[in-house]
């Protein structure tokens, strides 16, 4: 078994943080918590690490009723956003650390630091001290702490909101990499769905101290199961739903949205059946897709994404009328406001 969470709850006062979850995260598997600041992701983290304890439900570890158990005695790995890493040690006696405090020999203690310094790819590194690494290097080494004493459980808290844009995206590869190495049951806190979506076997979407979805990366994009969910994941159009765009035969309401993904709608220069017009407004020529901003006829606005091929074929300028259509729009009572 990995970890289960059955009803927790957890309240800071009068703020309700989390609010009666459920989870079952498979053993083995990478799985991301993702959503806003305050959606409760960070806290769920610290309750299944045990540095909160719930008000309400328990939590198993492996197959363990963990609830009331100490920290120290979880076997849990945690990293740090900001690595945590002692200044005054080397890269070499940071990762021995907590081995040293369990009273492992010392020759268990220098092998497995080898092991981890070739695990993590920075062999040769083992007598520097942090200030002398890269950001990128120093949360590597935090992982390799965390995974010293073998856990059963890998807890990541943002472990890459400190970097950079183009170290973030080389780690994301690095930690699948990883996983797929050491096969630990990781949960990883994030607020970038790019990053959720590219690392993780599954996302729980987290608001307001409730899950709102659990699934696949595909799951979550193309079967949204809630407004929040459409609007959180990927770039979204948000339309009335008088706004000439509604394609369903079911009765609606009048309050009813119509959420559009971007690259979901149709674009033609000349008029067909089924077509609305619009007026192009904006043209954002980002590489290898298009972005074009339109207005409608209803004064709704909208932003469409074309390949670098179908703009090509279409030859359109900003301020040309074009005809436009959905391929697929989904209806929700609204938008899910988050904080």
């Amino acid at each position: 078994m990995g970890i289960l969470i059955q009803d927790v709850s957890k309240n800071f006062g009068s703020f309700l943080a989390i609010d009666q979850v459920n989870l079952d995260i498979k053993s083995g598997s990478l799985l991301a918590l993702l959503g806003p600041s305050g959606s409760g992701k960070s806290t769920l983290l610290r309750l299944i690490a045990g540095l909160e304890p719930p008000d309400q439900g328990e939590i198993y570890l492996t197959g363990e009723n963990a609830t009331k158990i100490r920290v120290q005695e979880r076997n849990i790995g945690f990293v740090f956003q900001h690595y945590a890493l002692f200044k005054h040690m080397t890269i070499r006696k940071n990762i021995a650390f907590p081995l040293e405090i369990r009273k492992v020999s010392k020759p268990q203690v220098r092998e497995r630091v080898e092991q981890l310094l070739e695990l993590v790819q920075l062999q040769g590194l083992g007598d520097r001290y942090p200030a002398q690494l890269s950001g990128g290097q120093r949360q590597r080494i935090a992982l390799a702490r965390a995974l010293a004493v073998q856990p059963k459980v890998l807890l990541l808290d943002e472990p890459f909101g400190a970097l950079d844009a183009k170290v973030r995206k080389e780690l994301r590869a690095w930690l699948r990499q990883l996983h797929d190495e050491v096969h630990v049951t990781t949960v990883f806190v994030t607020h970038d769905q790019e990053e959720a979506m590219e690392v993780a076997d599954e996302i729980v979407v987290m608001n307001n101290g409730r899950v709102e979805q659990v699934g696949t990366a595909s799951e979550i994009y193309d079967q949204p199961a809630s407004s929040f969910v459409m609007s959180f994941i990927g770039p979204v159009n948000v339309l009335p739903i008088n706004s000439g765009l509604c394609t369903t035969q079911a009765p609606v309401s009048p309050s009813d949205k119509i959420f559009l993904r971007p690259h979901d709608l149709l674009i033609k220069t000349n008029p067909e059946p089924d077509f609305v017009s619009a007026k192009v407004t904006r043209l954002v020529h980002l590489g290898w897709e298009i972005q074009v901003e339109l207005v409608l006829e209803s004064g709704s606005i909208l932003t469409a994404q074309l390949s670098r091929e179908r703009f090509d074929e279409l030859q359109f300028e900003a301020n040309q009328w074009v005809y436009v259509k959905p391929k697929e729009t989904r209806i929700f009572p609204g938008i899910l406001e988050y904080k």
